[in-house]
């Protein structure tokens, strides 16, 4: 005799992946720092005067969560497989390439490429009748968006706490406009970023490496679009944007061995160099700071952004009754057959 289970609600679903997600980084971590420790992945916290030996690539532990949460969520809503599958397969290939990068150090572009290449699965999920320009633009924002999560970074704690900043942002900003699919995937990964801060914010015992903050923009961008939340996505990433634009404005595009790291003085506290690239970090350092609070400004620059994100969920409805914005939104749609 075959019992039926009834479906359970999807927010429900969400949860529990969450849960599960959480749990499984919070267990699994201890064991993670051990293995990389023994296998000598570490490197130096540099924003520290006794520059104490850190393990790195603990973006494995991250991964791991995010994976069984979807598998979870694969295994209770049957309907919802294959978009699952799809990001699962996305986010599983930007690992991969976080891993090789944290090996090999790849170049800009050889970065910037085969994330082109990871979010090509993507396209898949788009929604129907959509133009070769949109299709063109996923593997493309993927790569972006991977890439510019990777590049605010360096701080103990600064990517995960804004990772979590910015599914939180985005979890409530699906959940008021109904978007409850896409909350499995953005619920995964946000309890595997809470689990994970734990052993990553100040002091760290491990740092995710590009393992952990590539995977962190592709799922934001796989959101985006599986969700069609678009707009609230990027107004959640845009302390990365800025930080990026900042960079690029600068400096152009640098590769890693480039960077002049940011420096301590005799207190302690963080100073930037006299002379090098901007970035938001470095705006945050106009005066010396400890490295705990450089990061805490940080996260309320996020904060912020996250809220008006979901300020945007909640007078979506209203405006797009508008018929200002009505005939935007016509415009759009002949944009995404283009």
């Amino acid at each position: 005799m075959t019992v039926i289970l009834p479906q359970m609600p999807l927010y429900i679903i969400a949860i529990i992946c969450g849960i599960l997600s959480f749990l499984v980084t919070r267990l699994s971590m201890p064991k993670i720092i051990k293995k990389l420790e023994k296998a000598d992945i570490v490197g130096k916290d540099i924003h520290k005067s006794w520059k104490p030996v850190v393990a790195e690539m603990g973006g494995f532990g991250i991964l791991f969560g995010f994976i069984i949460g979807i598998f979870v969520g694969i295994g209770f809503h049957k309907i919802l497989v294959f978009p699952l599958v799809i990001v699962l397969v996305v986010i599983l290939l930007v690992g991969i390439i976080g891993i090789v990068d944290d090996l090999l150090v790849l170049s800009s572009k050889e970065k910037f490429f085969l994330l082109f290449l990871a979010g090509i699965p993507l396209i898949w999920a788009a929604p129907p009748n959509v133009g070769i320009l949109y299709l063109i633009c996923i593997p493309f924002a993927v790569s972006i968006g991977a890439n510019i999560t990777n590049m605010l970074a360096g701080l103990n704690g600064i990517e995960s706490g804004l990772g979590i900043i910015s599914f939180t942002s985005l979890t409530i900003s699906c959940i008021i406009l109904g978007k409850y699919d896409v909350t499995i995937i953005s619920m995964s990964m946000l309890g595997s970023l809470i689990a994970f801060l734990y052993f990553n914010k100040h002091p760290a015992k491990v740092f995710p490496g590009d393992t952990g903050t590539l995977i962190i923009g592709a799922a934001i961008i796989a959101i985006a679009f599986i969700g069609r939340v678009k707009l609230i996505a990027f107004v959640v990433l845009l302390p990365n944007i800025i930080d990026a634009v900042m960079k690029f404005y600068s400096a152009g595009v640098m590769e890693r061995q480039q960077f002049k790291p940011t420096q301590l003085n005799d207190e302690g506290k963080l100073v930037r160099p006299e002379t090098g690239f901007k970035s938001l970090i470095r705006f945050v350092l106009r005066k010396p700071i400890e490295e705990k609070n450089a990061v805490i400004i940080i996260w309320i620059i996020g904060i912020i952004f996250g809220v008006i994100g979901v300020v945007i969920a909640y007078i979506m409805p209203d405006i797009l009754d508008h018929q200002t914005l009505a005939n935007f939104m016509q415009i759009k749609e002949f944009l995404y057959q283009l």
